[in-house]
C-alpha cells in the first residue's frame, strides 16, 4: 500500500481550505441577502411618512453611529425583543373583544434572522462601518458625569415621560417605543444624547417627541440608560 506523500497532504489541505474560503460571504453580502429586505442600510431617498409607515425594519444606514458591536455580533447569534410591538405599532395592535385595552398581536410580529458566529461578527463589523458620513452624533456629547441614580430614575420613569413609552426593567413602562432594558450595551452614549435632544433629526416623522429638555436632563438621563445593561442571553 502506498502512503500519500507529504507535499499531496498539505496541497489537499490547502485546496479544502481555499474551497471553504470561497464559500465564506462577506458581511456586506450577508446584508445584502438578508437584511435588506427589511431595513435601509442606505439612506432613503425620501424621508416621508409612507415610507415610515411601510418599514418592516429600523433603519441601519447610521448603525455605526448607534449601537456598540460587542452587542451586536451577541445579538445577531440570538435576537431577543426590542420593540414590544413592532416597528410600526399601529400594524401590530388588535382591539380588545371585551372592551378592555388594545393588545398587541403576536402574529404581527414576525421573529427576526439567527445568524451564526461567524456571519454576526461580519455583519456587525459592516454595520460598524454606517452613519458617520450624516453627522447625526456628535463625538462627545455625553460627558460622562457619574449619575445620580434615583434621580435619573425618577427623571425616566416620572419626571420627562420616557416609560410612557420605553421600558427600563422588564414588566415595567410602556410598549411602544423600543425598551432600554439593555440599552446601556445596546447603544452608544453620544447617540443616546443626540437622539434625546431632536429625535426628528434622524428621522422627520418619528413619534418620538422632541422635549426640549436642559443639557442637564439629557445628560442624567443618558447616564441613567447607560447603567442599563441587561445581557443578551
Amino acid at each position: 500500500m502506498k502512503v500519500p506523500r507529504l507535499s499531496t497532504l498539505l496541497l489537499s489541505a490547502a485546496a479544502f481550505a481555499a474551497a471553504g474560503g470561497a464559500q465564506a460571504k462577506s458581511g456586506q453580502e450577508i446584508l445584502q441577502a438578508q437584511c435588506v429586505a427589511c431595513h435601509a442600510v442606505a439612506k432613503p431617498a425620501k424621508l416621508d411618512l409612507e415610507r415610515l409607515w411601510q418599514r418592516k425594519g429600523p433603519d441601519l444606514y447610521y448603525a455605526g453611529v448607534k449601537f456598540n458591536q460587542p452587542w451586536l455580533e451577541k445579538w445577531l447569534q440570538n435576537p431577543t425583543t426590542i420593540r414590544p410591538s413592532g416597528v410600526m405599532v399601529a400594524r401590530s395592535v388588535k382591539a380588545s373583544a371585551d372592551k378592555g385595552p388594545d393588545a398587541i398581536d403576536p402574529a404581527a410580529l414576525a421573529p427576526h434572522t439567527k445568524l451564526e458566529k461567524d456571519d454576526a461578527i461580519a455583519v456587525a463589523a459592516e454595520l460598524m462601518k454606517l452613519g458617520n458620513e450624516f453627522n447625526l452624533v456628535e463625538k462627545g456629547g455625553f460627558k460622562n458625569d457619574p449619575p445620580n441614580a434615583s434621580m435619573a430614575s425618577l427623571l425616566f420613569t416620572k419626571l420627562r415621560g420616557c416609560a410612557s413609552c420605553h421600558s427600563a426593567k422588564p414588566g415595567s413602562g410602556g410598549i411602544s417605543g423600543p425598551e432600554m432594558v439593555d440599552g446601556g450595551a445596546r447603544l452608544q452614549p453620544d447617540y443616546v444624547v443626540a437622539y434625546i435632544k431632536d429625535p426628528q433629526k434622524f428621522d422627520p416623522h418619528t413619534w418620538m417627541p422632541r422635549l426640549d429638555l436642559t443639557d442637564a436632563d439629557v445628560q442624567k438621563l443618558t447616564g441613567y440608560i447607560t447603567t442599563l445593561k441587561g445581557e443578551v442571553k
